[in-house]
């Protein structure tokens, strides 16, 4: 594991530069971000990437399941000037009865991939939305060399090899297991891969759900990379990014925005 997984603040921090760097202009070029937007994150964690919202005037709302890292997040914000303008919740987002308003934005980073039966919560999502809204998503396609979220391994030499996720199950699992990962890791890694999306499978449930694509963009190295690893960006080369299934194993994420 990365020291960066073990040390929310950082983590944090790192969510905040890198929204405020690449995920806000790009949503801005769609819709913009201005004073009183009200803006939805599922599966926030800690908060960060609604920092930049919230400095912009918005009005931000976060859910996720982890009371603890909530918790962290509403320490957090307990001093920053706008606090009165965030509002974090501990809950399922399938368990949240009602909120006080629809959102002219929805962000889901790094978090589809983790959500069980992800065409039923489409189906919830639009009914949050504005008729206007529209909805950002950042994920890394399940084929790509670390779709499975290895790097948060405990062992150093897991955390390093690419692709060994995609193996099946029990021998994926066997493996976790002879390198030392405890039952909770391999548990949660093994949901990680229950639960991965490709881009195409990602369309394809879009597309059932009357959404439309608005903008999309393809990554050969992440935006995250920037302020994790000091790598620049490169987005995913037109001619890959045009070829289904071959392009899942090459991008490290894809970026869309969608609306009704």
């Amino acid at each position: 594991m990365q020291k960066r997984h073990s040390d929310p603040l950082r983590y944090l921090n790192e969510q905040i530069q890198s929204t405020q760097k690449y995920v806000l202009p790009y949503i801005a070029q769609v819709k913009p971000v201005v004073r009183g937007m009200q803006v939805l994150e599922i599966g926030c964690g800690e908060a960060g990437n609604l920092k930049p919202f919230l400095d912009a005037g918005c009005i931000c709302t976060g859910v996720d399941f982890s009371t603890p890292k909530i918790e962290k997040g509403k320490a957090f914000y307990a001093t920053d000037p706008n606090v009165e303008n965030i509002t974090l919740i501990s809950e399922d987002i399938y368990n949240v009865k009602e909120f006080e308003a629809k959102f002219d934005l929805i962000i889901l980073r790094d978090v589809i991939e983790h959500i069980h039966d992800q065409d039923k919560f489409l189906g919830l999502m639009k009914k949050l939305m504005t008729p206007d809204g529209i909805a950002f998503f950042a994920f890394p396609p399940w084929q790509n060399p670390f779709g499975g979220h290895q790097q948060v391994c405990e062992n150093k030499f897991l955390s390093l090899v690419p692709y060994f996720h995609l193996l099946p199950m029990q021998l994926y699992k066997f493996i976790l297991k002879i390198f030392g990962e405890s039952e909770s890791k391999i548990k949660g890694l093994a949901e990680i891969k229950d639960t991965g999306i490709s881009l195409d499978r990602f369309e394809r449930i879009v597309a059932k759900n009357d959404y439309k694509i608005v903008r999309k963009t393809l990554y050969f190295i992440n935006p995250n990379y920037q302020i994790k690893f000091g790598l620049k960006p490169r987005k995913l080369w037109k001619v890959l990014s045009a070829i289904p299934y071959f392009r899942d194993f090459v991008s490290t994420a894809g970026y869309y925005i969608v609306k009704i």
